[in-house]
């Protein structure tokens, strides 16, 4: 299958490009600047210059690929009214060529009270990413058009060696500023977690073999105690460990706040992923966070 990838130079494209590519599918890139094109074609892949706010670009990518897998997203919350518009608009030039291919396209976990979330709670978004709910429930839609179009909701922490912005890279970098390893409140909020080439695993799979309108969740931890990763943290750094309120912290303090586990077992069963690389607790304590 020749593949059109999204976000290929990004943290996890850069572990789904290899995948694709050691499962013997062609890989085609989107490579928004001279340095990412380096990364993409340095894996094995063919490079398309452009980013999503590129549409002749993106229908090009997608029309002459037998399927897409959309990762990029703009990410820069002081912008992230136009990132929704962009990424609403990406979506729709590349599913309106896509009849009858796969389209994969990442999304978060919900938040549900009291209980982790599954693949059959609605993707409900709050504050200044609500608009990306609607978007997930946009790519199910064009499953009504003959677009095998599937979801891949990704946990709050997607980590791994090489991690330099996910939200427990930033959690690290921000106790090293601060001179301790910090959770909220009694830190007992819960944040899922997967490994970054689990996920990837995921994805091909979802390409592969996911009926269209699925949700799938790639969720290996379920939920990981906040305070136990600024535990872990706070002795691999020699930090101590302190709770502080979520103001103090800022953005991630916000997030951190939040008890938010999620399940995996319904993607489980239909796709027969099982994760197979270290969870978030064990990663903390390979070191790779130290550097």
């Amino acid at each position: 299958m020749r593949v059109f990838v999204t976000g290929a130079s990004g943290w996890i494209g850069r572990a789904l490009v290899p995948e694709l590519l050691g499962s013997g599918h062609e890989v085609v890139g989107l490579a928004r600047s001279a340095e990412a094109a380096e990364t993409v074609a340095a894996m094995g892949a063919d490079v398309l210059r452009g980013d999503l706010t590129d549409l002749d670009v993106l229908e090009k990518g997608a029309e002459s690929a037998d399927g897409v897998v959309h990762l990029a997203f703009g990410h820069d919350f002081s912008r992230m009214d136009t990132a929704i518009r962009t990424d609403a608009a990406a979506v729709g030039a590349m599913s309106a060529v896509l009849a009858g291919k796969p389209f994969v396209a990442a999304s978060g976990t919900p938040m549900v009270p009291g209980r982790p979330a599954t693949e059959q709670d609605d993707s409900v978004f709050a504050g200044p990413v609500a608009g990306r709910g609607d978007i997930a429930r946009a790519v199910l839609a064009t499953a009504e058009r003959g677009v095998r179009a599937s979801l891949v909701r990704l946990p709050r922490s997607v980590h791994g060696e090489g991690d330099a912005h996910d939200l427990i890279a930033r959690l690290v970098a921000l106790g090293r500023e601060k001179g301790i390893a910090a959770y909220v409140g009694d830190g007992t909020q819960r944040w899922p977690a997967v490994h970054v080439l689990d996920a990837a695993h995921l994805f091909r799979l979802a390409l592969e073999q996911a009926p269209a309108g699925a949700v799938l969740h790639a969720v290996g931890d379920e939920g990981v105690r906040i305070r136990d990763v600024a535990e872990v943290a706070g002795r691999r750094l020699g930090l101590p460990v302190k709770s502080v309120t979520a103001e103090e912290l800022g953005f991630l303090g916000a997030i951190l706040a939040l008890d938010q586990p999620a399940s995996a077992n319904t993607t489980r069963e239909l796709l027969g992923w099982r994760p197979t690389q270290p969870g978030l607790l064990d990663d903390l304590e390979q070191g790779y966070y130290d550097r």
